[in-house]
């Protein structure tokens, strides 16, 4: 006896394709998904069946056919991908006309590539005409030090440390700044932190080392060390190193001191009159308005609402693994000749 689960699998890819273009024969759903889970293992003449028919379909469909179309082009598709732009300029759709129309195309309708990082695409491969002005207004500072590079170009390091300081400036003035390091940047005592290890900073350095501005790259490591010299003798340096604060309270503390460090070692030439004060950049920023902040404060938590649980010592188990996540930890047990293995040492 057959299953009907096997009678499916079994189904030619024609019967599907009929099945999935009948919108009124109760099979769409079961032939959309067996043809997408085939798809990728079809050969090439059942695949150019199947894209055709889901680009009539819906707006799904349409989206799936269109990321298929990205690695799997054939100029036959052109005149179909067109219209439906033209009629619908949907963001899918223009990636496939940038990544696969021809460059006349690309360069009649270049305005019309402005939505996120379309512009970018489209100039890398128009950029290959060296005689096509690139408009660097069109893009960030990255992106486009990355097109001079990937399309063989160069840049004055007069402009290149104008965009490098100019992308610093405006990271001092962004809120973001707290979310801007890069992933494996520690924050925390003993670890100085400067405007070297942001994440967008890092990115404009690789690229202008790959530009051969290493008279840029060496002036930003100076003033780096300049900032960092700035935080170290800071007010707000000691009074956090001295204190008793949380591993967050610190980290805060220090994004704020970077943010006013950097901006003051700002040459002059990178600030603007429009920038704010000092205190009016760091005044914390939070998704409420005062009125609402205020009653999130006094919304009593869970644990207020709750009774108290009794606390339970620490077991030697708990405490290795506490210490094997945190090198402070074991540094500062170390430091006191403490046996973690001994129950009746333990520090808490």
């Amino acid at each position: 006896m057959v299953h009907n689960h096997e009678m499916k699998r079994n189904t030619p890819v024609a019967t599907l394709l009929k099945n999935f273009a009948d919108k009124k024969g109760g099979k769409v759903t079961a032939s959309r998904e067996e043809i997408q889970r085939r798809f990728d293992f079809l050969e090439w003449k059942d695949q150019k069946k199947i894209i055709p028919v889901f680009l009539d379909s819906g707006k799904t469909d349409r989206q799936w056919a269109y990321s298929k179309l990205l690695d799997l082009w054939d100029k036959s598709f052109q005149t179909k991908i067109n219209a439906l732009w033209e009629q619908l300029h949907e963001e899918k759709c223009t990636w496939v006309v940038i990544r696969h129309f021809p460059l006349k195309f690309l360069s009649q309708h270049l305005k019309e590539f402005s939505d996120g990082r379309n512009y970018y695409f489209a100039c890398l491969r128009l950029a290959v005409n060296k005689k096509f002005v690139i408009d660097k207004d069109r893009l960030s500072p990255t992106d486009y030090l990355a097109l001079l590079y990937h399309t063989g170009r160069s840049v004055e390091c007069s402009e290149a440390e104008a965009l490098l300081f100019g992308v610093m400036h405006d990271l001092c003035l962004n809120c973001e700044f707290y979310f801007a390091f890069d992933r494996y940047v520690r924050i925390e005592k003993g670890n100085i932190v400067g405007p070297r290890d942001l994440r967008k900073i890092g990115l404009m350095l690789y690229y202008l080392d790959k530009l051969g501005c290493e008279s840029v790259i060496s002036h930003f490591d100076r003033w780096n060390g300049k900032v960092q010299q700035a935080i170290v003798t800071s007010r707000e340096y000691q009074d956090a190193c001295a204190e008793s604060v949380t591993d967050v309270g610190y980290e805060q503390r220090m994004i704020d001191a970077i943010r006013k460090y950097a901006y003051l070692q700002l040459d002059e030439r990178y600030r603007k009159p429009t920038d704010p004060s000092i205190e009016e950049m760091l005044k914390p920023k939070h998704r409420y308005d005062d009125e609402e902040w205020a009653e999130v404060q006094e919304t009593p938590t869970v644990q207020q609402k709750t009774e108290p649980v009794q606390s339970q010592p620490a077991s030697p188990e708990m405490v290795k693994e506490m210490i094997d996540s945190n090198p402070a930890l074991a540094k500062l047990i170390d430091s006191f000749g403490l046996d973690v293995n001994t129950e009746n040492n333990l520090p808490f």
